[in-house]
C-alpha cells in the first residue's frame, strides 16, 4: 500500500490501495497531482494524488521496477524486470494521448537484453533517461528514438539508486560495490567517489549545499548474525567537492534502504529495513556554519 504523510509532523494523510504485490517505485509529477506507482504485481498504477483514486492501470509481464514522469509531467516511463522468461523492457507512455494506456501499447518500448534494469530517471528537459544496470553499466536512451545514446561502467556491481541534483546538470549513483559515484548528466562524464565498506542503497543529493547523504548496510539476511554496533545503519555525509565524510546519523537498526533531502534542504528522510521512516531536521548551526565556509 502506497501512502502520502505530511512531513512537518508525520501525519497520515491518506492511501493509495489498489496493488497486491511489493511496490518497488512511486513518482510524482511537478505539482504534485498525479502519483505513478511500479510494483511486483506486474503492474505500474497511475493515481489522483489528492483524492486517491486511480486514473490508469497498465498490465505488464513481470515486476516494475522503476518509474517516472518527464518533467512537463505528461510522459512517463517504467522498466520491467528479467524474470519468468520475459526480459527487460523500458516503456514510455504519452498521458495525452489516453488511447495508449488503454490498449496497453506505449509509443515505445525499449528492450534491454543484456543486464536489467534496477534504476532509472528522468534527464534534463525530458530529452533521454538515465538507467543504471544490474551489471553497474549506465545508459542513456533517447526518449524520441529510443537509441542508446551512450553507455559507461563505472561500477563494478549492480545501480540501486540514482537521483538527480535539482537544476538536473548532475546526478549520483549508489552501488553495491560500497561506492556512491558522481556523474555529469549530459556526458555521464564520472566526477566524483565516495567509498564506503558497505553496501550504498541510496544517496541523495542536497538541494542548497555541495553535501550528499548515504545509506545502505550489509545484506538484510546477513543482519541477524552481526551486532548492530558493527551493521553500520548509519546515514553518512559527504562534501560534494572533497569527497570527504564529514557527520553520520545513528537511529536504524537495520540496512537503509532509500535516502531523500526535502526541496529546501532543511531536513532529510531516510527509510530502513526495520520498518521505519526518519525523518531529521538540521540543527540551526549547520546552515551558519555552511554560509560561514
Amino acid at each position: 500500500i502506497v501512502n502520502v504523510w505530511y512531513s512537518v509532523n508525520g501525519e497520515r494523510l491518506g492511501t493509495y490501495n489498489g496493488h497486491t504485490g511489493a511496490v518497488w517505485c512511486v513518482d510524482a509529477d511537478w505539482d504534485t497531482r498525479h502519483v505513478l506507482t511500479g510494483s511486483a504485481d506486474n503492474s505500474c498504477r497511475l493515481w489522483d494524488c489528492e483524492t486517491g483514486k486511480q486514473l490508469a492501470l497498465v498490465k505488464t509481464s513481470s515486476a516494475v521496477r522503476t518509474c517516472g514522469f518527464d518533467f512537463g509531467g505528461n510522459i512517463i516511463m517504467f522498466s520491467t524486470d528479467k524474470q519468468m522468461g520475459y526480459q527487460c523492457f523500458v516503456s514510455f507512455f504519452d498521458l495525452r494521448d489516453p488511447s495508449q494506456i488503454e490498449n496497453n501499447e506505449p509509443y515505445m518500448k525499449i528492450p534491454c537484453s543484456d543486464s536489467k534494469i534496477t534504476s532509472a530517471v528522468w534527464g534534463p528537459l525530458g530529452e533521454f533517461i538515465i538507467a543504471g544496470h544490474e551489471n553497474g553499466e549506465l545508459n542513456q536512451f533517447s526518449a524520441k528514438s529510443g537509441e542508446q545514446l551512450s553507455n559507461i561502467k563505472e561500477h563494478t556491481k549492480q545501480i540501486n539508486d540514482i537521483q538527480t541534483s535539482r537544476d538536473m546538470t548532475m546526478f549520483i549513483t549508489a552501488s553495491k560495490d560500497n561506492t556512491a559515484k558522481l556523474f555529469d548528466c549530459t556526458t555521464l562524464e564520472h566526477l566524483k567517489t565516495f567509498r564506503t565498506e558497505r553496501p550504498v542503497n541510496s544517496a541523495a543529493l542536497s538541494p542548497i549545499f555541495d553535501h550528499v547523504v548515504l545509506g545502505g548496510g550489509q545484506e538484510a539476511m546477513d543482519v541477524t548474525t552481526t551486532s548492530t554496533r558493527i551493521g553500520k545503519f548509519e546515514a553518512r555525509f559527504f562534501h560534494l567537492a572533497f569527497e570527504e565524510e564529514f557527520g553520520r546519523v545513528k537511529g536504524h537498526f537495520g540496512p537503509i534502504n532509500s535516502v531523500a533531502f526535502h526541496p529546501d534542504g532543511k531536513s532529510y528522510s531516510s527509510g530502513g529495513e526495520d520498518g521505519y521512516v526518519r525523518i531529521h531536521y538540521f540543527d540551526p548551526q549547520y546552515f551558519e556554519f555552511e554560509f560561514e565556509a
